[in-house]
């Protein structure tokens, strides 16, 4: 497969293309990146080929923030670990901005080698196969002994004699210099183990979102620089869906004409979605991937991104801690899940928590946690498992809480009644409003019965909004206390405790002194008698000045977090 991988090129070159720090280009390059440059020739053959003369110097960033994000006109460099790069430039004709990933490069000799090396790796096929259901570093290991087997490093100057010399044995072995060897065995690794051309990309920890609609590039969603584009350019149908075919093959869920449409989980938790064939996707094969970072956001880190305030994940803590039922609801990709990740650090450490999901996606921090996934019916795994068997059987585990990645069918009648019978239940949902939630509840298929709605006790309504500087940002807009149904009037009261002002970017507490669940729910848990029920805001007062410490004693990672939590619980600080 011949894919297309372009990069910014100089016209013409301004100098003579010297090694190390006596090479003009890296005179002229910030000191942090010169050092970068020393330990990784890719990169300096990379940026000896940008058009400096038109784009500039590019900076160096270690790590992104978010005032790399705002620069009118990024032309930044970033490390993703293992070697690799990533280059985001500006484009003055197009909305999205270029991403370049910086390899180590294939020469054309490289390829050629390559061509060769694959030949040659048939010779090996039994060998590897024997592996191909075992440990990622046993294949990997098994890979590179075949590489050692096939090449025989030279020096650069004695590579065509040594060519013309191992040709005449004739014994499968490949002369190659060091460099090409480091390229041959990285893109072996890369393309036989990882994901190929999307490896740098599915590497890269600040990106959300990778996305191909078809044919042309593929386009990413950027934690900092928001809408890219990359230079992995499928140009014709032939193509794109031989891709689309290993990809799906190295997922172990093969695509073909009978089942166009896979949806699967890559090894890091990322989420992929494959539809094949122009016949169902015009534009050609098509696939997206959802990124999930290794370790979730924390609360303090949401926070600290402007999502909600700290009195508000206060309040959560509360609301968790006293069993109460919680959907977290909004529209695709606006950070439901990330949000509901976090606040699981809020239940006390020695819970059971039981999640059911379609896609794993939950991530939990309690050692007695019970993750349980559908199961598609085939042929050879036998009948199908869904959500409703899952929930059903979780109600016989015992589980102080039940978390369900997401209600959208016959399961939401059961989650509703586990929460009759005293069981907590929290689960991401798909709608904008209190409103919509509960018409989509009380709609079909899900078809809870109205008298059950107050079973549930908050809403939260998170959303990908416009921030006032223009920017999209993603914010938990709304806080709704479930109070109940009234028959005769056939409507549902609901109390908004907490709102999002988008003309200031900020928060109110619209129910401070009215928040019928802390007054009339959490307040009487806590032991507090009616008389004194407006005790429980100074409760919510003191929790919200223990995460702000947190934050202030540099306590902001997710296990982190759970671990002092924990503790706190444990010696009846936090409980």
């Amino acid at each position: 497969m011949v894919l297309s991988k372009e990069r910014p090129k100089s016209k013409e070159k301004s100098h003579v293309h010297k090694k190390g720090k006596t090479c003009p280009v890296v005179k002229l390059l910030p000191k942090n990146l010169q050092e970068q440059v020393e330990i990784s020739p890719h990169l300096m053959d990379y940026i000896h080929d940008l058009p400096i003369e038109t784009i500039g110097i590019p900076e160096f960033h270690e790590v992104l923030t978010g005032k790399s994000g705002d620069m009118k006109n990024p032309n930044i460099i970033y490390p993703i670990g293992g070697g690799l790069y990533i280059h985001i430039l500006p484009d003055p004709t197009d909305a999205r901005n270029f991403y370049y990933a910086i390899e180590p490069g294939m020469s054309v000799d490289s390829v050629e080698i390559m061509n060769m090396l694959e030949s040659n790796l048939v010779d090996y096929v039994e060998e590897l196969d024997d592996l191909s259901g075992g440990e990622t570093i046993d294949r990997t290991k098994a890979l590179l002994g075949v590489l050692d087997q096939i090449c025989v490093i030279v020096k650069p100057g004695q590579l065509q004699a040594a060519r013309e010399k191992l040709a005449k044995k004739d014994d499968g072995t490949v002369p190659v210099t060091r460099v090409q060897y480091e390229t041959l065995k990285y893109e072996l690794i890369r393309d036989k183990e990882g994901l190929g051309v999307l490896q740098p990309l599915v590497l890269d920890p600040y990106l959300e979102d990778i996305s191909c609609s078809g044919i042309g590039p593929i386009f990413l969603e950027h934690k900092v620089f928001k809408a890219l584009k990359s230079n992995i350019i499928f140009k014709d149908y032939r193509e794109l869906d031989d891709f689309v075919i290993q990809l799906s093959e190295r997922i172990g869920k093969p695509v073909t004409y009978r089942q166009p449409i896979i949806d699967s989980v890559l090894p890091d938790g990322s989420r992929i979605n494959l539809v094949f064939g122009e016949d169902v996707s015009l534009r050609g094969s098509n696939f997206t991937i959802r990124k999930f970072s290794e370790t979730p956001i924390s609360i303090v880190q949401l926070v600290e991104f402007g999502g909600l305030t700290y009195e508000m994940a206060a309040y959560l803590s509360l609301a968790m801690h006293h069993g109460l039922n919680i959907f977290v609801s909004g529209e695709t990709a606006s950070g439901k899940t990330t949000l509901m990740n976090a606040m699981t650090t809020f239940l006390p450490a020695t819970d059971k928590i039981v999640s059911i999901e379609d896609t794993p996606e939950v991530q939990i921090p309690h050692p007695n946690w019970c993750r349980e996934v559908v199961r598609a019916s085939t042929g050879e795994s036998g009948a199908s498992v869904g959500m409703f068997d899952l929930l059903r059987a979780a109600l016989r585990q015992r589980p102080n809480e039940i978390i369900i990645g997401e209600i959208r069918g016959a399961e939401g009648a059961i989650a509703f009644q586990a929460m009759q019978t005293g069981h907590a239940c929290m689960a991401t949902f798909h709608a904008d409003s209190v409103e919509k939630l509960i018409q989509r509840l009380t709609g079909s298929p899900i078809s809870i019965p109205k008298t059950y709605v107050d079973n549930l006790n908050l809403v939260v309504i998170q959303s990908m909004v416009r921030l006032p500087n223009g920017k999209p940002g993603r914010r938990l807009i709304s806080l709704n206390e479930i109070v109940g149904y009234d028959p005769p009037s056939d409507s549902f009261s609901y109390v908004e405790v907490f709102r999002w002002d988008p003309a200031k970017d900020e928060f109110e507490f619209t129910g401070y002194m009215n928040s019928y669940m802390l007054e009339e729910v959490i307040a009487p848990k806590r032991g507090l008698p009616p008389s004194r029920k407006r005790e429980i805001y100074d409760e919510l007062n003191r929790r919200t000045n223990l995460l702000r410490r947190l934050k202030d004693q540099g306590v902001t990672g997710f296990h982190e977090i759970f671990a002092v939590l924990a503790q706190a619980n444990k010696e009846g600080i936090f409980k």
